[in-house]
């Protein structure tokens, strides 16, 4: 049963976005240090950077890199994770990622100006489209054929699909930094673990994996 799944890095004090990005450095030092424990696993390193040398972490955080691309048939991300923030004027932008980006799937874009799919020979797709978080779950269901969906991101989408209750599984990755600025995740979401069993793990980085699961 396909089941509706979000995987994020949040700071100490809650917040999933950085805010000191520039045109020279598009992702900022404050996203490497909210992502660092998850960029040195060794699935990390083998899924996004091609890297078949077997080097990399390995450990609880590696366990939760593992589990962050199994059973996926689909992903839901926003304008903003694609890259179009930074990129609007440019029909060429093809995304953060080079030529093989790490999914292997189709992947929708939310988007208020779409463009054309994009098809990767590596099996990634991404459509852009202009939808509710519902009507691009269905979409994305109807394309994950059974499998898993992603939330993606960013932190907006996010707590738009946790907003309308559309998502069953829920891991967040508190990272033992303070960021004091961005986009907090939990901001309008009082009681949200009441729908959910929530765990958390703590990994030898520091790191602490709590995961809000809904149902079987």
């Amino acid at each position: 049963m396909t089941r509706v799944r979000v995987d994020l890095n949040i700071s100490l004090d809650g917040f999933a976005t950085t805010t000191d990005q520039t045109p020279e450095n598009p992702f900022g030092d404050d996203w490497g240090r909210l992502t660092r424990d998850y960029t040195v696993t060794r699935t990390f390193r083998q899924r996004v950077l091609h890297d078949t040398t077997g080097e990399g972490t390995t450990g609880v955080d590696d366990a939760y890199a593992e589990r962050y691309f199994a059973e996926l048939g689909a992903e839901i991300m926003g304008a903003g994770m694609f890259g179009l923030h930074a990129n609007p004027d440019d029909p060429d932008w093809r995304g953060w990622w080079g030529d093989e980006p790490p999914f292997g799937f189709p992947v929708l874009v939310l988007t208020h100006a779409p463009r054309a799919p994009i098809v990767f020979a590596n099996g990634t797709e991404f459509h852009f489209l202009t939808a509710t978080p519902a009507e691009a779950l269905a979409r994305a269901r109807e394309l994950a054929g059974g499998r898993d969906v992603r939330i993606g991101g960013g932190a907006e989408t996010v707590r738009a699909f946790l907003r309308d209750g559309l998502v069953d599984d829920l891991h967040v990755a508190i990272v033992p930094i303070l960021l004091g600025r961005g986009v907090r995740l939990w901001d309008d979401l009082r009681g949200l673990e009441r729908d959910y069993s929530v765990t958390s793990e703590a990994a030898e980085s520091g790191v602490v994996h709590t995961t809000f699961r809904r149902g079987a």
